[in-house]
Order: structure tokens, then sequence, then C-alpha cells
């Protein structure tokens, strides 16, 4: 693919200096969103700061070792499992080059199995404790496993022992290694980063037509390579019934990061937050538990519906840097668990009332995040199956079909006024004692709103003046009859 020229290039984000300027920004956000969530409210006070900075482990040395190790082990187990649990391999949509025949990647899911089975070694992991014991007999107890090793090694017993305890003990240190670790998941993401600018200029990697600038910081930040794979060789005779070839050429490293090693580790913290605030307090919280289901169930329906991953613009149309690997590693599991982080230590104690009006709020907004996304997945896949003949849609000059019944109907990104309630229901937990915990809404609100212009602007280039007649036909980008 032909490198683009600076003259004829279309910058987004705007372009190399406000990709920069992103890039040094969202990190000192993260930073100070946790040292604003433990003191409960904003302030630019540099000695407030500096205390919390250094109460935090900020200047703990040790305690960024722990944490490379803690982020290490994260990342390589979400990978093992990817690999080890069993899945799907789905195709696709079909990619177009000037230079090539359109084609498909295949995709492996396994996503949703790999929640649960993270979950559930994650409590059984913290439940059962290994204590090793040097005795001069083997115990005697069935609550203890011993052996005897050979008499030119040793001549007494091993003995280990086997307990049970709260996972909340174990879940609970996360709340400690949060700043440190936020920082080393940083760091991590900008090292990976410039990893995938490196490999994006490897033999057969499929270039993304808005990261080949040509320009190093704008590419880095926005993603030269649409798709890395571990192997980016086509398959051959000889390599068809390869099953680690095909593993390595399966795995995509923007698909995996979009969905499993943030996403779950979102979820992991907040019920290390909820560990956290039982240990302080002795119970859990109303506001706690109610957060924690409803982001779990967040995180759930979208490792459940996996598939619906492939049809969007951050797989079809993005590269993959700086801006999605940061958002995916770091932003998504420290900025949207910040709520449950605040509630640790300042819990509005929200009446039954109060807390029963938030879940129906977010039951709202999950009904219309889930039936619009549900309806644009089918309509996509086959608009011609029997589950789309009575909705509605128009015709394009390219072949294809605009959805305009439905969810579809009502706005043309209904699926975003979901999302942002339930949002706006997370932050509602935390009560009315200070703005941080609302970041979420207030971020998402700017979030898409930019991203539904980004997609009218790409759907307008796509269909051209299909595009005017399906805004004429729905109208209304995210509420009916107000915007």
């Amino acid at each position: 693919m032909a490198k683009s020229t600076q003259t004829t290039f279309s910058y987004e984000f705007g372009g190399p200096i406000g990709a920069l300027a992103t890039m040094l920004l969202l990190p000192v956000v993260i930073v100070l969103l946790i040292l604003w969530s433990d003191l409960g409210h904003i302030t630019f006070d540099t000695k407030s700061l500096h205390s919390t900075f250094v109460s935090l482990g900020g200047e703990d040395i040790e305690m960024y070792w722990t944490c490379v190790k803690v982020l290490g082990g994260w990342l390589s187990g979400t990978v093992l499992l990817t690999f080890l649990l069993p899945g799907q391999i789905r195709s696709g949509v079909k990619i177009t080059r000037s230079s090539l025949p359109s084609f498909s990647l295949n995709y492996l899911l396994n996503g949703h199995l790999q929640f649960w089975t993270t979950l559930l070694s994650l409590f059984l992991g913290c439940s059962l404790n290994f204590k090793r014991t040097v005795c001069s007999a083997p115990a005697n107890s069935s609550f203890f496993l011993s052996w005897s090793e050979p008499a030119a090694v040793i001549s007494t017993s091993l003995t280990y022992e086997i307990t049970f305890s709260s996972p909340f003990q174990t879940l609970s240190q996360l709340h400690t290694l949060l700043f440190p670790l936020s920082i080393t998941t940083i760091v991590f993401s900008f090292l990976f980063s410039i990893f995938l600018y490196v490999k994006s200029f490897s033999k057969n990697a499929i270039l993304a037509e808005g990261g080949n600038s040509g320009n190093l910081i704008y590419d880095l930040f926005i993603g030269r390579e649409l798709n890395p794979r571990l192997v980016n060789d086509p398959v051959s005779e000889k390599t068809k019934h390869n099953y680690i070839f095909n593993s390595l050429r399966d795995f995509d490293l923007k698909q995996f990061c979009e969905l499993k090693p943030g996403l779950i580790a979102w979820v992991v913290l907040d019920l290390a937050m909820l560990a956290k605030q039982h240990q302080t307090l002795g119970h859990i919280t109303g506001s706690m538990i109610l957060l924690t289901l409803n982001q779990s169930l967040y995180v759930w329906d979208a490792l459940y519906n996996e598939i619906s991953i492939l049809t969007t613009m951050d797989i079809t149309t993005d590269g993959f840097g700086y801006m999605l690997a940061f958002g995916d590693l770091a932003w998504v599991p420290f900025t949207y668990s910040i709520q449950a982080y605040y509630l640790v230590k300042h819990d509005p104690n929200l009446s039954p009332i109060s807390l029963l009006l938030i879940a129906g709020l977010n039951m709202l907004g999950y009904k219309i995040f889930r039936g619009a996304n549900t309806q644009k997945d089918v309509f996509r896949r086959d608009p011609d199956s029997e589950a789309c003949k009575e909705w509605e849609y128009i015709d394009t000059k390219r072949g294809t079909k605009l959805l305009t019944s439905g969810w579809w109907g009502i706005a043309r990104k209904v699926n975003y006024t979901g999302d942002w309630l339930m949002g706006l229901s997370w932050c509602l937990v935390c009560g009315g004692g200070s703005i941080v915990p609302y970041f979420y809404a207030i971020y998402f609100t700017i979030l898409l709103v930019h991203r539904s212009i980004r997609d009218d602007h790409f759907c307008s280039v796509k269909y051209g003046d299909d595009w005017g007649r399906y805004k004429e036909k729905v109208p209304y980008r995210f509420v009916p009859l107000i915007f």
C-alpha cells in the first residue's frame, strides 16, 4: 500500500499536535482521578496531592516491581486462556484495498468463556492458601498433604497445609496497589504502542487507511496497522493444517486487547474495591453492590456478544496504536472503575428507593443499548433474513442497505444513548458529594458526540448522496425531537 502524502492526508484529533497532546494529557487524567477519588474532591493544591501521592505508594519502588509482576501475570494469563479455551473462528467484514482483491480475516472468539473462567480461577486462587512446613514426622490430620523427600536430600518430612480463606482478603490488596499499578500499565501501554508501530512495517502488514500519514507521532497515536497479528503470513499448502501457525495467525492483537485484559480487569478492580470496603466497614453498601452488578453486567454483555465487535469502527477502520492500546489497557480499567474506588472511602449511603430508581435507569439504558445493537448486528449479517422481513431500509448505490425502522428509526445513534444512560447510573450511585465520580458521564458525552461525528463523516464518504437521504429519514442523532 503506497504511503499517503502530507498534502492529501486528512488528519483527525487535531493532527500530530493534537495526537501528542492527547498522549501526554490522558495519563495525567488517570493519575489525578485516582488522587481526587481518594481525597473525595477536586484539588490542585500541590501539598495535598503530593501527600496523597506518597500515601498511595507513588514513591515506593518495591510496589512498582510488584505491579510489574501483577501486570505481567495478568496479561500472560489472558493470552494463555485465549489459546487454551475452546472458541469459535469467525470471519470479519470484507477488507478492500486497491492493490488487493477483497478478503476477510478470521477472529478467535472465546471471551465469554474466558470471563467466567477468569472469575472462577480468581475466586479459587484467592481462597486456597498453601503453607509449607518442615517437621520431624508426617502429620496425621486429613487436612494435611504429606510426603517424605529422599533421605539424601533431607531427613525430615515436608508438610503442605491447605487452608481456605475469604477471597476478599487477597483481592483487597489491589486497592493498595491501584495507583502504582495504573502508572505501570500506562508505561506498558506506551511501550506496547511503540512495538505496534515498529511491527506495522513488517511484511504483509495490512495498513489502516487513516493511520499511514507518514508523521511518526500521529501514526504512533492512531495506529498504522489495521489488524496486527502474531503471524502475518498468508496460509499456504504447507501451513493450512498447522494448528500453531493458524492459531497465531488468527490471534488478533487489537480484538484481544479490545475485549479481554482491560474489560475483565475492570470487573476485577470493582471486586477488589468491594472487598476493600468490606474489610474497612465490615459490610458492603448498597451503592457498591449495585455498581458492581451493573458494571459486571455491561462487561459480561460485551463478551457474551463478542461477535458484534467485528463490525465496529474500532475493528474495521481504526488502526491499532496508542489511541486504542492505551484506551483498552489503561484507560478502561482505571477510569471506568473510579466510582468503585471512590465508594471505598466516600459512600453516600443512599436510600433503598434511590438505589431502586438508579437500577431502573441502568436497565432502561441496557434495554436500549442491547436492543439497538442486536437489531443492527442481525441486519448487517443478513438483511434478507426472515427476522428482518418487516424492517424498513434504504437501498444504496453501493448495494448495501441502511436500516430506518425499529430502534434505528428513532435516532441514528440510539445505541449510544442507551450506553450513556447506563454510564450515568454508575455515577449516580456515588451521590452528590463530589463531581469526581461523575467524570465518566462527562467524558462519555464528549466521546460519544465525537465518535458520532466521525461515524457521520465516514458514512458520508462511504454512501455519498444516499447518506443524505438516510439523514432525512432519521433526522435525530441521539434523542428524537431533541438532539
